[in-house]
């Protein structure tokens, strides 16, 4: 992800929560440790920038995965030009069905791919970067909300898609987004049989120490969606959501809402110091941050439409 200019933008403005409304069955009981171990899983990989070994080794264990769960995997492929050589990289989002006969949907969206160097480290900046909480984070509560997904009663279809190329950038050289950017851009010029009604983009849902606002460009954007994931999260009791926007953000929500017209939030921790460091590593990040998070998840899809995506 980019941040808008300035690096850092405080909103002073508040975000109105909705009414009490009755709340529906509790969701299944995640399980923290074994959404760690997916983390770990993924970062043991090591480097995974678009077109690298590492992301291939990423999607076949995450086809793997999905298909055993009983989901539909596929991928939306594509070439973009390196940002150093100009020579095409091969690249895929990978898009995993729940509920495919459902033709009113949402999507829940994270990157998978890794920044290739860790550029804002000090000290190493042509170090390892393994993405811990920048890449793996939206890919290990995916894998770990997967589990209850078949049996999950749910009031619209969902599909997790996995974009490639979110950030394939050395230094300052390169373009930001490229995989959500193709997405929304099929989504508009090539309609599928089905619609998405709502967007959730999760980046950077590990840290240790998680702190959530509502991101500025999604209050603007998908005012709905983003007061309806505050408002879960409220009821739910899980303080790590604060109510009060802190940051504009440039992500892979922004071609959703614009280009493809798709509502969707951004639900994420841009506090985080390891951003884009070799320390961005497992031990910052915690399984229980990662439940958290997937609980508001599990419970905003059970929600009822009305409740799911108010109109604003």
């Amino acid at each position: 992800m980019s941040p808008i200019r300035p690096w850092l933008v405080v909103c002073a403005l508040s975000l109105a929560i909705g009414g009490e409304q009755s709340a529906p069955a509790a969701p299944p009981t995640l399980d923290a440790g074994r959404a760690y171990g997916y983390l770990q899983k993924i970062c043991r990989i090591g480097r995974r920038p678009s077109g690298s070994p590492g992301m291939s080794e990423q999607q076949t264990v995450l086809a793997e995965h999905f298909t055993k769960l009983g989901a539909q995997v596929g991928y939306q492929s594509f070439d973009a030009a390196d940002p150093v050589s100009g020579t095409p990289v091969r690249m895929s989002n990978l898009i995993v069905t729940w509920h495919p006969k459902m033709n009113e949907r949402v999507l829940i969206a994270c990157h998978y791919d890794t920044r290739p160097f860790p550029d804002r480290d000090r000290r190493n900046p042509r170090g390892l970067f393994v993405g811990a909480n920048d890449g793996a984070s939206g890919v290990a509560l995916l894998m770990e909300l997967g589990n209850h997904m078949t049996d999950l009663q749910v009031s619209r279809g969902v599909d997790f898609v996995f974009f490639d190329g979110e950030e394939l950038v050395y230094q300052d050289q390169g373009k930001y987004f490229l995989g959500s950017t193709y997405f929304a851009t099929q989504y508009r010029d090539a309609p599928p049989p089905y619609r998405y009604v709502a967007g959730v983009l999760l980046d950077m849902v590990g840290d240790s120490s998680l702190d959530l606002f509502p991101e500025k460009t999604s209050v603007r954007l998908a005012p709905g969606v983003t007061q309806s994931i505050w408002a879960t999260a409220k009821k739910l009791k899980i303080r790590e959501f604060h109510q009060t926007p802190r940051h504009e953000i440039n992500d892979d929500h922004v071609p959703l809402n614009e280009i493809a017209r798709i509502p969707t939030c951004d639900v994420i921790d841009f506090d985080y110091p390891y951003w884009h460091t070799t320390m961005d590593v497992p031990s910052r990040c915690s399984g229980e941050s990662l439940v958290k998070v997937g609980r508001v998840l599990l419970r905003w899809l059970t929600l009822p439409p009305e409740q799911q995506t108010p109109q604003q």
